[in-house]
């Protein structure tokens, strides 16, 4: 009982981290630490920040996916590269929030229920097995390359600040998904990675404004 009472803290504690815009992170310098702000124009400073909005958000859902997959599982040496991935996620999450801040944006007023919906989808694959589990990592962190690729072709050009921090991030996702994929993933069912994908689009033009 004692387990499961400090496992429901220690989600409680995250999911408010994380909804308040301090989560545990690994400390990692931010990437765009050194690098100049070039980006001048009001409208592209707008533009940037919608996307850097979006991009904070799906760093919510992380922590939350990453969260809900740990404490879904039993297996220890799971649960432990789960928590390192959410550390990262971590880092993600501030280096977003403090350029959402530079760029005076802010994260979407949805976050709480971005981070329910994250939450479920962990737990749920979670308790279908190590395999599922797993997958869902390589399904997710494929799905977040693509986006972070489109993005880095879609920010201004001039936005070097936001682009090292996307660049860091997309790289950081790479590794998310050919580690679980080392440790043995199996692949989601063809309709699962379909709703994932209307979920994503849901969640992209949500963010965008709200």
């Amino acid at each position: 009982m004692k387990n499961v009472a400090d496992q429901v803290i220690a989600n409680l504690d995250n999911a408010l981290r994380t909804i308040a815009g301090v989560p545990q992170g690994t400390e990692r310098p931010n990437p765009a630490q050194g690098v100049d702000d070039t980006l001048l124009y009001p409208w592209k400073r707008q533009r940037a920040g919608r996307m850097m909005r979006v991009n904070h958000t799906g760093e919510v859902m992380a922590q939350a996916l990453y969260t809900g997959q740990a404490a879904g599982t039993r297996d220890p040496e799971l649960r432990a590269s789960l928590e390192r991935a959410r550390a990262e996620e971590g880092d993600h999450l501030l280096w977003c929030r403090s350029r959402l801040q530079e760029l005076r944006s802010r994260p979407s007023f949805l976050t709480p229920l971005w981070y329910g919906i994250g939450w479920t989808m962990g737990f749920t694959a979670a308790r279908r097995g190590r395999g599922t589990n797993l997958g869902l990592v390589v399904a997710v962190e494929n799905q977040v390359e693509d986006h972070l690729d489109e993005h880095l072709r879609d920010l201004p050009e001039d936005d070097a600040r936001s682009r090292a921090i996307v660049i860091q991030m997309r790289d950081d996702e790479i590794g998310h998904a050919r580690h679980a994929q080392d440790m043995g993933a199996t692949s989601l069912p063809p309709p699962v990675r379909m709703a994932m994908g209307v979920l994503s689009k849901v969640v992209t033009r949500g963010t965008l404004w709200i």
